[in-house]
């Protein structure tokens, strides 16, 4: 997953993403979800536990300052082999499981 963020985050300026962390008309309800920008959702000690337990590594990436301002979502849409579907499912539902 380091590589391949990273090399996805040369190819694409993170700040050319920054405006794609607004949620979508259709965002969840829940407090974090996959439109929160990942330096929220890592300030929140239940949903840094979240990311660490489904996307290993993304917390402590060499270039976590490059896309922390950014959503999962707009992530996935730089590297959609490692943030495949059921993966972003499978952190959306953990997420929305946080009271």
């Amino acid at each position: 997953m380091r590589m391949l963020l990273a090399a996805a985050l040369v190819l694409a300026p993170a700040a050319a993403y920054a405006a794609d962390t607004a949620p979508a008309a259709q965002a969840s309800a829940a407090r974090l979800n996959l439109d929160t920008p990942v330096e929220t959702i890592v300030a929140d000690a239940a949903g840094k536990a979240v990311l660490d337990a489904d996307l290993p590594g993304v917390t402590t990436h060499e270039h976590y300052d490059m896309f922390k301002s950014m959503s999962l979502r707009a992530l996935a849409g730089m590297a959609p082999d490692k943030l495949k579907p059921e993966v972003l499912a499978k952190v959306e539902a953990d997420l929305a499981a946080i009271k």
